[in-house]
């Protein structure tokens, strides 16, 4: 291993200002990703790192884009191997080198100034084949997962809010004839009736967890706030509670949340176990299924969203009355019950790769900084 600065290895650039960014092929990176899209590029093969406000991040491109003027685009040398240096920019905690208060800063100089125990090159290649492997993987179980719940959303809207279920000679039961009543949601089949999303699931809010904040170094469990679920797991950043928490406020794998404020969202969690905040529900039933009461609050998650949007506040909210006018559609025990055949595996196996993913990343992260430092060595091919 040689100790040397970054610039030996890499050649720093910066981005360019851009003006058309709604239309085009090539993908235009700002300092956070993707912000719009160009006719142009100016880079392929890039890694870029936010230069202004989200100072830091590390992007891998692969093939033609353009970077903004809030990038530096970094590219390897010769001597060094492309995914290792994007490895070796992620080991590094790069936001901690900005600058500023207001509008925090990255420049190519600070970055010039990063000093690393360089590998050879085979060594290079090899932790990056290494690391680069688990990040495919990862990858690809999320490709899997976008197919699948494209499957589930067209098969769930085709047969319950469609209502082209097979009859019972396999032809899609509305164009097909089959018998409709008018009800407030519109046309519904004639054995089907009417319900409201607080008829058919529990909704239940978190807790304030302020009371229950644990001590430095006393045995404690993450909080689950917005910021958790929008990424799908806790950080080393989340708010923490003692035990003392009451069981039912506790959220385990596989649990439905609804953030009912601020950003509204709903996903099944499968990241650790932890404390559900205010301002997010748990959803679950002792009557129907979870793809039934999910796909339903999926349903009117637009109009949530819009309702939340229209308030004159900074949080815009739902209301528990919002919950009780969105209108569900249940069917009969036959049909919900062939519903749950495909769907509830579908989600099985969603949550199944997920839960997979969280892992990997897990592994990912922890190997990362000891392969970089040489604390792990790896095998090299001849």
């Amino acid at each position: 291993m040689v100790s040397d600065y970054i610039d030996k290895f890499v050649i720093f650039g910066n981005g360019k200002s851009i003006k058309k960014i709604d239309k085009g092929k090539y993908p235009i990176y700002g300092a956070n990703g993707i912000i719009g899209w160009s006719e142009d590029y100016n880079y392929s093969n890039v890694i870029a790192i936010g230069r202004v406000g989200s100072t830091g991040t590390v992007t891998k491109i692969s093939g033609k884009c353009w970077l903004s003027d809030n990038t530096i685009s970094v590219k390897n040398r010769d001597n060094s191997h492309f995914d290792y240096i994007y490895y070796l920019l992620k080991s590094k905690d790069l936001n901690r080198l900005s600058i500023g208060s207001t509008q925090p800063l990255i420049t190519q100089g600070i970055l010039k100034n990063i000093k690393h125990d360089f590998h050879n090159l085979h060594e290079q290649k090899a932790i990056a084949n290494i690391l680069s492997s688990l990040d495919d993987k990862i990858e690809t179980n999320i490709k899997i997962n976008k197919n699948l719940e494209e499957l589930a959303q067209t098969l769930y809207r085709r047969w319950f809010v469609d209502f082209e279920f097979p009859n019972e000679n396999g032809e899609p039961y509305r164009s097909s004839g089959g018998e409709m009543v008018e009800s407030d949601f519109g046309p519904i089949p004639k054995e089907w009736r009417l319900s409201n999303l607080l008829e058919i699931a529990d909704y239940m809010n978190g807790i304030a967890v302020k009371k229950y904040a644990a001590d430095e170094g006393e045995i404690s469990i993450p909080v689950l706030k917005i910021k958790e679920l929008g990424v799908g797991n806790v950080t080393v950043d989340s708010d923490r509670c003692n035990l003392s928490v009451p069981e039912k406020y506790i959220i385990k794998k596989g649990d439905l949340i609804f953030s009912w404020s601020g950003t509204l969202l709903v996903d099944f969690w499968t990241g650790s176990k932890s404390v559900l905040n205010q301002h997010l529900f748990k959803v679950s039933s002792k009557k129907y299924p979870r793809w039934f009461y999910y796909y339903w609050t999926k349903y009117h998650l637009e109009k949530f969203q819009n309702i939340a949007k229209s308030m004159a506040t900074t949080m815009g909210h739902i209301k528990r009355e919002d919950l009780s006018k969105s209108l569900v559609v249940i069917p009969v025990n036959n049909h919900l019950e062939q519903g749950s055949i495909i769907l509830e595996s579908i989600i099985d196996e969603i949550l199944k790769l997920r839960i997979q993913n969280n892992k990997l990343s897990k592994l990912r992260d922890e190997l990362l900084p000891k392969l970089m430092n040489g604390e792990i060595e790896v095998p090299i091919e001849e």
